[in-house]
């Protein structure tokens, strides 16, 4: 763990990281925030979407502020490996670099590297045992990090104890970002480790109610993002799930920073 810059905030702090990865094979870099003058009971893994990096939920969310007076620190990852030149990686926004969409890629080149989900399981997990001292964590993410919150909690329900997804893509083996990139990342390989529909169709389960919160004025809905469908596979299954339709609010950060008060309510 090398640390690259770090920032007082709100009493604690807020600091930038790289290290090796095991599972990508390249250095990947993440960022913590970690509240002052508390001993560290709990971690909320934040996953990203389509084109951020590690900085974009840390700079805009305002969690630092939430988490000051907690026991519970949050930790960022990228969303994909970085300083590779393979086939396509860097021609659109949606595949390759900043899209690693928390998949074990098993197409040429790819397969090498682009191993977000083992990353997260893996490496990112047994970090905060090791580094930070802590076992209980939670997921939390954004459209393409809420796909990787439900899919990496439905699989592993015994290492997460929480899932909380902001928009997320729950159904993207039928939508046009999710195609793009299970194709790209899997090829003809089953896609269905990876869909969260899919998941709760095979019986995975978590015991805990899942929370979702999804923006009325989304310019994704429908096309690719369907949280109804989630929903009524999780009421047809049993699992437990909360939707929460967030009158007004869009795809961006204003609405994670405007409802990430109530959704740490359920974690913290």
């Amino acid at each position: 763990m090398e640390k690259t810059k770090s920032h007082k905030t709100f009493g604690g702090q807020t600091t930038f990281w790289k290290h090796q990865a095991p599972s990508t094979n390249t250095v990947m870099s993440l960022a913590t925030f970690i509240p002052g003058g508390r001993e560290i009971g709990e971690a909320v893994i934040w996953l990203s979407g389509l084109t951020c990096t590690e900085e974009n939920f840390i700079t805009k969310s305002g969690i630092q502020h939430l988490l000051a007076d907690t026991n519970t620190m949050v930790i960022a990852p990228d969303t994909s490996p970085r300083g590779l030149s393979l086939p396509g990686e860097h021609d659109s926004y949606d595949f390759g670099s900043g899209a690693g969409f928390y998949v074990d890629a098993t197409t040429d080149g790819y397969r090498d590297h682009y191993r977000m989900f083992s990353y997260i399981a893996c490496d990112l997990v047994q970090l905060l045992k090791e580094h930070f001292g802590v076992t209980r964590l939670s997921l939390m993410g954004h459209s393409m990090g809420g796909h990787g919150a439900l899919v990496l909690g439905l699989r592993h329900p015994d290492i997460f104890h929480r899932i909380t997804a902001f928009a997320p893509i729950v159904n993207p083996s039928q939508t046009p970002w999710g195609i793009k990139a299970l194709k790209g990342y899997l090829g003809d390989s089953d896609w269905g480790d990876y869909d969260a529909c899919q998941l709760l169709r095979r019986g995975y389960r978590h015991p805990q109610e899942i929370a979702i919160f999804q923006g009325t004025k989304d310019d994704f809905l429908g096309n690719q993002l369907q949280q109804e469908i989630f929903q009524q596979t999780a009421q047809e299954v049993g699992q437990p799930c909360r939707l929460s339709w967030c009158e007004g609010y869009d795809h961006s950060y204003y609405f994670i920073a405007s409802l990430l008060p109530e959704a740490l309510r359920g974690v913290v």
